[in-house]
C-alpha cells in the first residue's frame, strides 16, 4: 500500500471527526451564550466566537441559530425520554417494576437543567411570535412525547384511570414537568422541584 493510498483511505474519517468537533464546539459555544445573554439577544457572531471559529464554520453545520437551537432542543429530548425509559423498565427488586418505585425514579432523575430552562423558554417566545418556528418546535414536541408514549406502551405499568391511554400518560408528564420547570425558573431550588415533580406524577397515577 502505497503513502498516497493510505492518506486517501484516512483522509475520510479525519474529515468526518473534524467536522463532528467543530459542531460540538459550536453547540457547547452557543449554550453558553445562550445561557449567558438570552436567544434573543446572540448573533450568529457571538456563537462564533465563544467556539473560536468563522462563519464560515457555523453554516457548514448550521443553516441558522433557529436551526442550531433545535439540534440543541433534540440532544435535551433524548436524554428526556432516555431517563423516562431507564425509568419504566427499571427492576424494582421484586422482578417487576411498581408504579410507585417508577414515579420515584422518574423523580430523581429527570432532567432539570435551569441554564437549559432558562434557554428554552426565551426560545419559546421566540417561537410564539414566529410562526414557521412555532412548528417546527411543535413538532419537535410532538416528537418527543411520542417517543414517550412508546415507551409506557411497551412497560408492563397500565396507565391509572383517569388517563386511560399511554398518550394520556406521556401528556401528563410532559404538562407536570413544563409546570415544574417554571416553578424552578422564578426560586432556583433543583430540590424542591423535584419534591414537587414526584408528588404531581404520584397524584396523577393514584
Amino acid at each position: 500500500m502505497t503513502p498516497d493510498t493510505v492518506d486517501a483511505d484516512t483522509r475520510p474519517a479525519r474529515v468526518t471527526k473534524r467536522r463532528a468537533e467543530t459542531r460540538a464546539r459550536l453547540l457547547d459555544a452557543a449554550y453558553r451564550v445562550f445561557g449567558e445573554k438570552g436567544f434573543g439577544r446572540v448573533r450568529i457572531e457571538d456563537v462564533c466566537a465563544a467556539a473560536g471559529y468563522t462563519r464560515g464554520a457555523f453554516y457548514s453545520q448550521f443553516d441558522s441559530l433557529d436551526g442550531l437551537f433545535f439540534t440543541l432542543y433534540e440532544q435535551r429530548a433524548d436524554v428526556i425520554v432516555a431517563q423516562v425509559a431507564d425509568a419504566i423498565a427499571a427492576d424494582d427488586g421484586r422482578g417487576g417494576a411498581s408504579v410507585e418505585a417508577t414515579v420515584e425514579r422518574i423523580a430523581s432523575t429527570l432532567l432539570l437543567d435551569r441554564d437549559w430552562l432558562l434557554i428554552k423558554t426565551d426560545f419559546l417566545m421566540h417561537a410564539a411570535r414566529n410562526a414557521h418556528v412555532a412548528q417546527r418546535l411543535s413538532l419537535h414536541r410532538q416528537t418527543l412525547r411520542s417517543s414517550i408514549e412508546e415507551r409506557m406502551a411497551a412497560a408492563d405499568i397500565a396507565p391509572p384511570a383517569p388517563l386511560r391511554t399511554p398518550l394520556d400518560a406521556a401528556k401528563a408528564v410532559i404538562a407536570i414537568y413544563d409546570g415544574v420547570t417554571v416553578q424552578l425558573l422564578l426560586d432556583g431550588d433543583v430540590a424542591s422541584a423535584r419534591a414537587w415533580l414526584k408528588q404531581l406524577l404520584a397524584t396523577i397515577v393514584r
